[in-house]
């Protein structure tokens, strides 16, 4: 594994989610540290807003972009554990190393103002992260499924034996699915992408849209059209639900992966790196645990999805029920889905498909998958859906009681084999004759995401 996906995060570092769980890049971003430097960006593109309009000095603002840095984590908690508030210990923090510009620093400007501006500017970078790791995923899905497009597997429902399908069509689903997710994150990422000056309860009172508009224009946000003292958390809502269902699908997948592992079925099998223990106590064992891993933070993220619809109902203008909430689980939503993405695209590119195994499981139901063209078969001949029905399950299930085999038992029936042509009945050609169907579709949206190159 490459040492950027394998590398623990410095505890120090961690949001929320426990190190084993998140990877360095995303960790950076929902760090104190990245915190404290976001919060200093919104406050001085507001500072570049209030010169724009005149009211502070334009060379108090470069004083300050010169002097500002982002205080240290221990700085600000050392502070806060005065003031019982964190925006209050940052604003301390810095100003105390401005001299008299510091008057001017988060001039006009209520928490809010700076939490979920900044929240928006770490939103959008890690947004980024997510779909760069969906783009993997993505990627490694539709170049197994174009390996696999003819591997035989019969397909399952209710967990029992349907008709044959083909590896590949199961893999190019997926793909199709992730690429609703994308859609979806993209629209949640940029319902997102906005910010807010608007000061106490939205009215601008000791504040100015214009400066709102140009901070938001330095930090590449939209202004909110309307605020009250904070974004309203509908966005909010989106934006985690998004990660939810994205979360659900990878879910879903390793699920799948799962089931096709498992020693009666073994038609697939996780990669098993050398020196890798499977049991602590059964050498034998190869167990689907990245699978495992993926389906159980799945849980995680959808968690998160319930708080961010439960946060939407505030008091009035505002109340801080959503704060305490959105500081856990927004941060580990994204940690753990960026943890997913990335073992899933190990997972998908590394998996062991076992397709002579495949066939074997194919078979091993004595050819019941092929009852229903025999029975589309007599109904052509002219038998009534019914009787054709109990006709072919009368022959169905003794082939399943007595475990022989249903082709055999069809033939030496008469009342059916003189009826149809059992040669065409029996055609395992038939269940892979429109499989390019799909994966020219599949083609088709590969091509619409690649870049064009002018």
């Amino acid at each position: 594994m490459p040492e950027s996906q394998t590398t623990p995060c410095a505890a120090s570092t961690l949001a929320a989610v426990i190190a084993r769980y998140c990877r360095p890049a995303m960790a950076r971003i929902w760090s104190d540290e990245g915190k404290l430097e976001r919060w200093l960006e919104v406050e001085l593109a507001a500072l570049d807003g209030w010169a724009e309009v005149g009211v502070v000095p334009a060379e108090v603002v470069a004083e300050v972009a010169a002097k500002a840095q982002p205080p240290a984590p221990e700085r600000v908690a050392e502070i806060e554990a005065r003031t019982h508030h964190d925006v209050a210990a940052f604003v301390d923090a810095v100003a105390a190393d401005l001299g008299d510009a510091g008057r001017w620093f988060h001039y006009g400007l209520t928490s809010s103002d700076v939490v979920d501006t900044a929240l928006a500017l770490q939103v959008r970078d890690a947004g980024a992260l997510i779909l760069a790791g969906l783009e993997h995923a993505f990627a490694a899905v539709v170049t197994r499924a174009e390996e696999h497009r003819e591997t035989l597997q019969i397909g399952r429902t209710h967990g029992i034996h349907a008709e044959p399908t083909t590896f590949g069509l199961k893999l190019a689903g997926w793909a199709f699915e992730l690429d609703r997710d994308r859609l979806r994150l993209a629209r949640a990422f940029e319902g997102m992408r906005v910010g807010k000056l608007s000061g106490a309860v939205g009215t601008y009172s000791a504040a100015d849209p214009e400066v709102e508009r140009v901070a938001c224009e330095r930090l590449g946000l939209e202004a909110a059209p309307s605020s009250t003292q904070i974004l309203q958390r509908d966005r909010h809502a989106e934006l985690l639900s998004a990660l939810a269902i994205t979360a659900a699908s990878l879910e879903k997948f390793a699920l799948e992966i799962r089931h096709l592992a498992r020693t009666e079925v073994a038609e697939v099998q996780e990669p098993f790196g050398s020196g890798q223990k499977g049991s602590s106590a059964m050498p034998h064992k190869r167990n689907p645990i990245v699978a495992e891993r993926i389906c159980g933070l799945a849980r995680v993220v959808r968690a998160a999805a319930t708080v961010g619809l439960e946060n939407v109902a505030l008091w009035h203008e505002r109340d801080i029920s959503h704060s305490s909430a959105e500081r856990v689980v927004v941060p580990d939503a994204f940690l753990a889905l960026d943890y997913m993405l990335d073992r899933f695209g190990w997972l998908v590119e590394g998996l062991v498909v076992r397709e002579e195994r495949m066939r074997r499981n194919l078979e091993s139901s004595h050819g019941l998958f092929y009852s229903q063209r025999l029975l589309l078969s007599l109904v052509d001949a002219g038998l009534t859906r019914d009787e054709a029905y109990r006709l072919v399950q009368r022959h169905a299930l003794q082939a399943w009681d007595e475990e022989q085999d249903f082709r055999e038992l069809v033939r030496g029936d008469h009342a059916l084999a003189d009826r149809v042509d059992l040669d065409a009945v029996f055609d395992l050609g038939a269940y892979t004759r429109h499989v390019d169907t799909v994966f020219e579709r599949l083609r088709s949206l590969v091509r619409r995401e690649e870049p064009v190159h002018v």
